[in-house]
């Protein structure tokens, strides 16, 4: 009995990982209509399950000096649901998009190499439950 249950736990633990992972593979695809042809993407796609709008996800990255950048956050059907801010190593706001109605992109040039921080939530107004956070990040060729 013991056996079953196990098995039983393992089958059903294994579902919803797979269920996850086709969910956000739905999203980063949605989001990607963000990347336009001017941008190339950085090849990364910046992942996270949120299972509630108190939770953030966390992720780095370094921009390099004289290039232009757009980030796209998504989640859910439709955009607006992810609010995205961006730090500096001293947790310096760089910008967010909350301030800009969880504006699903931001174009953005840097003068000089930068790493950074990236912080994703779920907006409470707009998406209550829990959902995948996808950041998809392009450059434009000089």
């Amino acid at each position: 009995m013991k056996k079953f249950i196990l098995v039983l736990s393992l089958i059903i633990g294994v579902s919803c990982i797979n269920k996850s992972a086709a969910q956000c593979d739905s999203i980063a695809n949605m989001c990607a209509k963000h990347i336009i042809s001017t941008f190339i993407s950085d090849g990364q796609q910046y992942r996270s399950l949120l299972l509630n709008s108190e939770e953030y996800a966390e992720f780095h990255t370094t921009f390099f000096g004289e290039t232009t950048y757009r980030i796209a956050a998504c989640s859910g059907r439709s955009d607006g649901n992810l609010i995205f801010n961006i730090y500096d190593q001293d947790r310096h706001l760089l910008f967010s998009n909350h301030s800009q109605r969880n504006a699903p992109y931001w174009d953005f040039k840097v003068k000089s190499t930068v790493e950074t921080i990236i912080e994703a939530q779920l907006d409470v107004n707009k998406n209550p439950g829990s959902g995948c956070a996808v950041i998809l990040i392009g450059f434009k060729q000089k």
